[in-house]
């Protein structure tokens, strides 16, 4: 058979029933645009994910009182108060520690005239933003003097601004109250995204000592954030620290240590393999309503070939080759799935920017994953289309001949 008149006879076959191809396109559409869909939606959670952690810095180790073993918590981590300025000094020591942050943080109602949120305080030192790699928008940082003066003065996010100000907005030199106590805001630090708590576009950073005396009222350090010179060195640098923190506390084991390190790259690995684990089971979902598409494309052609019986015993009569009427019946099942693949990728791309734009999430559609999909559809229709056309092919011609 020519190719050509294999082509005219593929598409006046699927055309012959419109209603018919057009349900068995749907349901394959429907099988891809979910699978698309949804594998851009693990995707865009992945990178999102790893975006965010990369953004609190590089090479980075935080250490945080209390100590946490597992599921059980000793020390009451988070409210432990176990760690000093003069640990924080005493890190310096270690050879592969580049920098070293000592914070404190605390939740606190922020008012202005006619506005008001809750949202957490940070007390810094200067190598904070550096550590975490914190830039300005507007403003400027705080000086030296504010640190050793311990001003009350913020620098305030992107999120807070927003909500206190009104959106893009220059706050620079209004007076905000934080527990009551009058602070002038002196910059706005750039977005870095995310939302909730937790997050570094919904804070305010002030100097360590002013949040040590009117936040927090101690001395203590909520955490010890420490960039380390290369990433090779974390382990390394993990290790001294905690022989360093372990001996300057007078603990003897690390099992009773009053203070844990929460490793960067740890945490990337992590939440890289539950992403990657969600994205394989959002995509398996979305793959079931593929075979079911399948599924559908065979008993259509299953149909087809019922219907065209005689048609069949007539084509082997004048000549038509098994291989002929197995190429043709193969071909309608192909060519179905493949207008479905190219009608499906179409439907994913718009589920993901609609759910981007609308829900909030971040997306990513990846070219694996759109060949992926336009793959698998050919598979579905070779998978799907073999046992009709092998059935067509085997019919006697005789019996066709005969059939009504």
């Amino acid at each position: 058979m020519k190719t050509s008149d294999l082509f005219q006879e593929t598409f006046l076959a699927i055309i012959a029933n419109k209603v018919r191809s057009g349900l068995t396109i749907l349901g394959i559409v429907i099988g891809i645009g979910s699978v698309i869909a949804m594998v851009s939606i693990g995707q865009g959670s992945a990178k999102s994910i790893t975006d965010r952690v990369e953004s609190l810095g590089t090479n980075l180790l935080t250490i945080m009182p209390g100590s946490q073993r597992g599921q059980m918590v000793r020390g009451g981590m988070g409210s432990a108060t176990t760690l000093t300025l003069e640990d924080a000094e005493a890190l310096k020591t270690i050879s592969t520690v580049k920098t070293v942050a000592p914070t404190v943080s605390s939740r606190k109602q922020i008012t202005i005239k006619g506005s008001n949120t809750n949202t957490s305080i940070y007390g810094i030192d200067a190598n904070y933003f550096s550590v975490k790699s914190i830039t300005l928008e507007l403003g400027i940082a705080f000086s030296e003097v504010q640190y050793k003066s311990k001003n009350k003065v913020a620098i305030i996010g992107p999120t807070t601004r927003d909500t206190l100000f009104g959106e893009n907005t220059d706050p620079v030199g209004q007076k905000i109250r934080i527990d009551g106590q009058e602070y002038t805001v002196i910059g706005v630090s750039e977005s870095k995204g995310g939302t909730g708590m937790g997050s570094s576009d919904d804070l305010i950073y002030i100097p360590l000592g002013t949040a040590q005396q009117y936040i927090t009222g101690s001395d203590k350090l909520s955490n010890i954030s420490v960039e380390v010179l290369a990433a090779d060195l974390m382990d390394s640098t993990e290790e001294a620290i905690s022989a360093l923190l372990l001996q300057r506390h007078n603990i003897a084991s690390a099992d009773s240590a009053d203070f844990s390190i929460m490793n960067q790259a740890d945490m990337l690995s992590a939440m890289t393999d539950m992403t990657s684990t969600l994205t394989l089971l959002l995509g398996s979902i979305a793959g079931i309503s593929l075979i079911v598409g399948g599924i559908g494309i065979m008993n259509m052609m299953l149909t087809t070939v019922t219907e065209r019986t005689r048609e069949i015993g007539l084509r082997k009569a004048i000549g038509a080759k098994r291989g002929d009427i197995s190429l043709q019946f193969l071909s309608e099942a192909v060519t179905l799935t493949f207008i479905s693949g190219i009608i499906g990728i179409l439907l994913g791309w718009l589920l993901s920017y609609l759910v981007s734009h609308f829900g909030g999430i971040t997306t990513t559609i990846s070219p694996q994953s759109v060949i992926l999909a336009f793959g698998v559809s050919g598979a579905i229709g070779i998978i799907f289309g073999y046992y009709p056309a092998r059935r067509a092919a085997k019919l006697n011609p005789i019996d066709a001949l005969r059939y009504e």
